[in-house]
């Protein structure tokens, strides 16, 4: 694969004009507004799977958004890849705080990118990585490199809980079939120093409602004498904290893994500045669950976090008014051991427990996953480990991400299969935040890097 460099190079502005028009198509897949357009972006991954050599690519009706399946058999005894993506991406609110619009993609320098990156969404997370892979084996087909067959499981409902991804894979075990699934949907410490994700932290995301009176009233008339539901839901959430930042749901922690001291002594070697980490961020410290260092709190540590609250009068000017509801939505990072399903019963049971006599309150659970650990020592994690060696020149260092991605659990139960995780991204791509972007470094190095992995798990397999 001594040509794969000269390749890239000789293909790069076909590469990011590909993906940039890919870019363009506002595929949200939380707003069904948006419903054609991720509908178009499922036919557009369909196509660019099968210009790039795939024999067969399809589009597989679900209850909700399609599944892009696509194919390349070279022989039915040699290793099959199942490579994961998804076309889905997340809304581009709020839209005042892009510096260009968020779905006509421009290319600018930054300082960790010089060279230039894309700004769109879905960049990173996760167009632009799932289509290093469509580019991966376009180069492979066409130059005859490929060392194994491949399949393609992209999925329009990852930015939504990926429950039609479960009724497929659930569905289609032969069809799905493999020896190792391969993912890039995380990141690396950075372009100087690749790393490899072995952990993903599980989830539970739900919605409450608390209800006082049976409408909005004058503040002035009833207010002092009638609960007012924001104030209440406020101070709920508040007591989900204690002073040490530690969740106060009984049971929470009842099935979190303690690492040993020589395991975060080993998670402590990753090259991380504090001082550089505020200053991306713009704060003045940190914050956190007490006795624990950032990269461990944001890791190996579950969390709760409420990701929006709202009720009331919210527009120009003043109306001075006691809200009849108040809403909130809480997101919870679970860590390997933690079932997502029990957490969210144990919060819906607390949540609904502390709420005082004079409101109603209501907890809707909305979707979660497990988390997932993946060894170091398996086939797929040492052929990606070489191929980042070769692509870098530097040895990965392996890490564990703050990140969720539930279907990871779901493949190992369904498909009996280990998960590898190649992200090329970085935690400054703003993902999921206005200005997301992607180099053009990492999204060529991506390309290049991931041949290397076919190559290295064919010859680890024999």
């Amino acid at each position: 694969m001594n040509n794969i460099k000269q390749y890239v190079q000789e293909n790069k502005e076909r590469f990011l004009n590909e993906l940039i028009d890919l870019l363009k198509i506002p595929s949200v897949s939380a707003d069904s507004a948006y419903s054609q357009d991720v509908i178009d972006a499922a036919n557009a991954v369909k196509a660019s799977l099968l210009d790039a050599g795939c024999d067969f690519a399809e589009l597989c009706e679900t209850p909700g958004y399609p599944i892009v399946y696509g194919e390349k058999t070279i022989d039915p005894d040699l290793p099959t890849v199942l490579v994961y993506g998804h076309y889905d991406v997340q809304p581009a609110d709020p839209i005042n705080l892009w510096d260009s619009p968020p779905f006509e993609p421009v290319i600018k320098p930054t300082a960790i990118h010089p060279e230039g990156a894309i700004f769109a969404r879905g960049a990173c997370d996760d167009k632009g990585q799932m289509f290093m892979h469509v580019k991966a084996l376009e180069y492979m087909v066409r130059t005859n490199n490929l060392p194994c067959n491949v399949k393609f499981m992209i999925e329009g409902e990852e930015e939504v809980g990926s429950a039609s991804l479960a009724w497929f894979v659930e569905r289609n075990q032969e069809k799905l079939k493999n020896d190792v699934i391969l993912i890039s949907d995380t990141g690396m410490i950075s372009n100087e120093q690749p790393s490899i994700t072995t952990g993903l932290r599980g989830l539970s995301y739900v919605e409450v409602e608390v209800t006082g009176p049976n409408r909005d009233l004058h503040s002035g008339l009833y207010g002092g004498a009638v609960a007012n539901p924001i104030n209440i839901l406020s101070k709920m959430i508040a007591s989900l904290h204690d002073e040490n930042n530690h969740i106060t749901i009984p049971g929470f922690y009842d099935k979190v893994e303690e690492l040993s001291q020589e395991e975060r002594d080993e998670m402590a070697k990753r090259p991380f500045s504090l001082d550089k980490y505020k200053e991306a961020l713009d704060i003045a410290d940190v914050s956190g669950e007490a006795g624990y260092t950032t990269n461990e709190r944001n890791s190996i540590r579950p969390t709760l976090d409420v990701n929006g609250i709202w009720g009331g009068y919210t527009g120009e000017g003043a109306k001075t008014v006691i809200a009849s509801k108040a809403f909130a939505k809480i997101s919870m990072r679970l860590v390997p051991g933690q079932d997502w399903e029990e957490i969210t019963d144990l919060f819906a049971k607390h949540f609904e427990a502390i709420a005082p006599k004079s409101v109603k309150v209501v907890v809707k659970p909305h979707h979660g996953g497990q988390g997932y650990v993946t060894p170091i020592d398996s086939i797929g994690y040492q052929a990606a480990a070489k191929a980042y060696t070769e692509s870098f020149g530097v040895t990965p260092i392996p890490v564990r991400s703050g990140g969720s991605i539930p279907i990871v659990a779901l493949f190992e139960k369904e498909l009996k299969s280990k998960t590898i995780m190649m992200g090329f991204g970085l935690d400054s791509d703003a993902i999921h935040s206005p200005n997301e972007h992607f180099g053009v470094f990492n999204y060529l190095k991506g390309i290049e890097t991931i041949p290397l992995f076919y190559k290295n798990f064919v010859e680890l397999s024999k």
